[in-house]
């Protein structure tokens, strides 16, 4: 069972941007039968980008959401993977034949990937493949080159806080694209995007931080959906231990996973025991859906325990 924190409790993520993009051409789209259709998506892209110029963010989301769809009822790869790079960089580079706008946000701006963050966790709850992979692509690969860049800035040109804020976002980022690649079980993937989240978390906030204990009990979830149950147990354990020392407020449901882990590895009557416990705190959460899952766990483990005498 995966827990369901957010990265809620992560600092607001407005970073500085890197610099403005280079200006991109239409000829991307090739004049054809199909002109009308990206007639109106090169619409909408100069209607976002107004949006951004006005500072607008929640307007121009909105518009590229519209250009995204209609990319892709149209089956338009070139126009998806335009419109994303829209996403990412909607105010940093002029039209074709114009400046760049002054005062816009830059191509790597923090508060321009979180909005394609965003999308690209819509487009991953539809189940539209494309667009989701093409977002989740462009804000990691963003901010690994934009964390590169910064990384031996002084301070006096870039606050540690700003630097690590991109960091996070990145860790927001990984974690999200994890989770989408677990729901269509690519495991060893989604495996390394946890290891890479876990590895921020923990660098940037501490290993007590309750974000850094979910990705723990995420991480074991994924390494044992393949079977490596030693390694996922050593991870959710700890996550158990630290949800207990912090007061997690989901320390249920990484007691939960440490039940199934420790069932996996026929260890039954430890199982029994952490799951009674995961059961009485769902219970005094009245966390209802935790509780249902738990007692079928508990029924599931009495049908092991007696199979394997």
């Amino acid at each position: 069972q995966r827990c369901r924190g957010p990265w809620a409790a992560w600092p607001a993520r407005r970073g500085a941007g890197g610099g403005h993009p280079r200006a991109a051409a239409f000829s991307l789209f090739p004049r054809d039968t199909e002109e009308e259709g990206e007639d109106a998506i090169i619409h909408l892209l100069k209607r976002a980008k107004l949006s951004v110029m006005k500072g607008e963010l929640g307007e121009a989301e909105q518009v590229l959401h519209q250009a995204l769809r209609l990319s892709h009822q149209s089956d338009n790869r070139k126009a998806i993977v335009y419109t994303y790079s829209m996403v990412k960089a909607p105010g940093g580079g002029g039209w074709p034949g114009r400046p760049p706008a002054r005062g816009g946000p830059c191509r790597d701006d923090n508060a321009i990937l979180e909005m394609s963050l965003k999308l690209a966790s819509i487009y991953a709850a539809q189940k539209q493949h494309k667009l989701a992979l093409a977002g989740y692509e462009f804000c990691i690969l963003t901010l690994e080159e934009k964390i590169a860049k910064q990384k031996d800035l002084p301070e006096d040109v870039l606050p540690a806080e700003e630097k690590a804020n991109t960091r996070l976002l990145l860790g927001m980022s990984l974690d999200s694209y994890a989770r989408y690649l677990l729901n269509v079980n690519q495991l060893p993937v989604a495996q390394k995007m946890y290891e890479k989240a876990l590895q921020i978390s923990n660098d940037v906030q501490g290993e007590t931080h309750p974000q850094t204990v979910v990705l723990m009990n995420d991480l074991a979830t994924v390494l044992d959906a393949q079977g490596h149950y030693d390694e996922a147990y050593s991870y959710v354990k700890r996550a158990a231990e630290l949800a207990k020392e912090t007061q997690h407020p989901e320390e249920h449901m990484v007691l939960n996973n440490l039940a199934a882990i420790l069932m996996h590895k026929e260890d039954f009557l430890q199982a029994k025991q952490v799951y009674k416990e995961a059961l009485k705190q769902a219970q005094q959460k009245g966390d209802v859906a935790s509780v249902q899952h738990i007692q079928e766990e508990l029924a599931e483990l009495a049908k092991r325990r007696k199979d394997s005498k």
